[in-house]
């Protein structure tokens, strides 16, 4: 199998599970709020996390020093996207949500590598690629008008 497959495997697999995700959180939005849920997701992500980094390379965290400041608001933003869909999804479905989810994703993305913000290699924002922005933000308003 190509290296290409299994990244798209992967990918797919992670879109799979953000689905089911998005759909567990808003459930757990509506009974014990949005806060909660979001706590109850990134306390059992980050024990199994845990449990998987130790078994796998004994948890080994000794190179963190030399990544830039700025990367560790990556827990940070990941807090706003699962309350930010949890939250969503408990009001408005898992494919509204979603799908409005994707396409801000998906336009901030093209800005990051066309500009090659916070070391992403520089990719142009040429022609396709606002073609394909412009027909997921379409596609976008056609899921939830």
């Amino acid at each position: 199998m190509s290296a290409a497959w299994v990244v798209v495997g992967v990918t797919v697999v992670g879109g799979l599970a953000a689905a089911l995700q998005a759909q567990f959180m808003g459930e757990m939005n509506a009974r014990v709020g949005t806060l909660e849920s979001v706590f109850i997701t990134y306390g059992l992500g980050a024990l199994v996390i845990g449990v998987i980094m130790a078994a796998a390379r004994g948890g080994d965290l000794s190179s963190w020093r030399a990544l830039p400041p700025y990367v560790f608001l990556a827990g940070v933003f990941g807090l706003v996207i699962v309350g930010s869909v949890s939250f969503g999804v408990g009001r408005v479905g898992v494919v509204q949500a979603l799908v409005t989810f994707t396409a801000a994703q998906f336009a901030f993305s093209a800005l990051i590598d066309h500009y090659g913000w916070f070391g992403a290699e520089v990719r142009a924002f040429d022609v396709s690629r606002m073609a394909g922005v412009a027909l997921l933000v379409a596609g976008s308003w056609l899921v939830v008008r």
